[in-house]
């Protein structure tokens, strides 16, 4: 039987070698031909099956063990953020104003070395896994393009579980693993408003329609909507992030506009807080004579993990780790994963591994800042921890259906 975790460490070097080789050159979005070639060419002579993307570059592998019909995903994130990187690494981002800012060229690193064991331990696979290299996480949707494509049946069949890790580089002590349950990161949508009105002089107000107070009425309307209208054990966060309105001191405007992100933590509480957002931010104008042009732009689904599939994790890290390597996570966060697409389509969980640099993690920056440092010798324990969970989970599969 494998010992991923000894094999894993064996292969450590290598991981951060990739790691940095693509923290170096970090490319946002769907369009990522650098990364693309840098994983491909990890992967070269380990026989897998490798297909990349028509709308973006992802990279497609699959493993076939072909003595089953059972498959398992397994899935890295690959984009960099529009971020210029401050922290202080000697391989550090090469690439004005692009930052791999959220860990996420330790997670390709992480499963370019599951995919590698799991070749070399091959005979002890009882089903086929599918290796998911995905672009554009960071507001691109990724993942909906990649299922469009059919990365689900890429084994030729839709997969039965799936399993995704990723990196933390605050909050989440460092080698850890947690995840829960249920709901695990909210949803995230926009809602863009354009309140319209009549500008003029700032001196006669009575004589235009102000579009400045009524947006900013709007504002906080939508604040004390979600406090008195959505219960606060299932919550729901509206954040204004951009107002805009007027050129100039003295004169009223024509237009202002703003826009909010909005997390939920269930799939009715989404549905239902987009309708209110909508009739509330039109009423208020409609109140005091003005319009409201509102649109709503959909984004990521609620991340919600199988709750088998998250004791599973659990118990198998707990098994490889210690006790001292598994937590389980406490509450969902309101960050947002296209991942969840994913795991609307396949039962399975999600993960964090904690790779802060500092011992005290809460002094560490978090993921998305400038300055955000990730410990990557946390990098095998994600690699072996993916791979245990492929071979347990197939077996599994396997043996309850007989």
């Amino acid at each position: 039987m494998a010992n991923f975790l000894s094999e894993a460490s064996e292969i450590q070097s290598d991981l951060a070698t990739i790691r940095r080789h693509i923290h170096q050159e970090p490319e946002i979005g769907l369009d990522l031909p650098k990364t693309q070639a840098k994983i491909i060419a990890a992967l070269e002579g380990l026989g897998l099956e490798i297909s990349t993307g028509k709308s973006l570059s992802s990279v497609t592998a699959v493993l076939r063990a072909g003595n089953s019909d059972k498959t398992v995903l397994l899935r890295a994130d690959m984009d960099a953020l529009p971020v210029a990187e401050l922290a202080d690494l000697p391989y550090k981002s090469q690439i004005d104003g692009a930052m791999h800012a959220c860990g996420h060229d330790l997670h390709v690193a992480m499963l370019i070395g599951a995919a590698k064991l799991l070749v070399k331990n091959k005979s002890e696979l009882s089903g086929d896994v599918v290796f998911m290299f995905q672009p554009g996480e960071e507001g691109f949707d990724g993942a909906g393009h990649m299922i469009k494509e059919g990365v689900l049946t890429a084994s030729g069949r839709k997969a039965d579980t799936t399993y995704g890790i990723h990196v933390m580089s605050s909050s989440v002590p460092t080698g850890t693993f947690t995840t829960k349950g249920g709901t695990m990161m909210a949803s995230a949508d926009e809602i863009h408003v354009t309140v319209v009105g009549m500008g003029g002089h700032g001196s006669q107000p009575h004589t235009a329609k102000d579009p400045i107070p009524v947006a900013a009425e709007m504002v906080s309307a939508l604040q004390l909507m979600i406090t008195r209208s959505f219960d606060a054990f299932d919550p729901v966060v509206i954040t204004v992030g951009q107002f805009h309105a007027g050129t100039k001191a003295n004169i009223i405007p024509d237009t202002a506009e703003f826009q909010a992100t909005i997390r939920t933590f269930s799939p009715e509480n989404r549905t239902r807080v987009k309708t209110e957002a909508v009739r509330l931010c039109e009423s208020i104008a409609q109140g005091y004579g003005l319009k409201a042009e509102v649109k709503v732009v959909e984004q990521y689904p609620v991340t919600v993990n199988n709750d088998a599939h998250a004791q599973f994790v659990g118990k198998v890290a707990a098994e490889l780790f210690g006790v001292e390597g598994y937590m389980e996570m406490p509450h969902a966060i309101a960050g947002a994963e296209d991942y969840s697409r994913v795991l609307e389509a396949v039962p399975g969980s999600y993960i964090f591994l904690g790779a802060s640099v500092d011992k005290d993690v809460t002094k560490s920056e978090v993921n998305h800042s400038p300055r955000a440092m990730f410990d990557d010798s946390v990098m095998y324990r994600g690699t072996a921890l993916l791979s245990e969970l492929a071979v347990r989970s197939l077996k599994e599969m396997v043996t309850k259906n007989g």
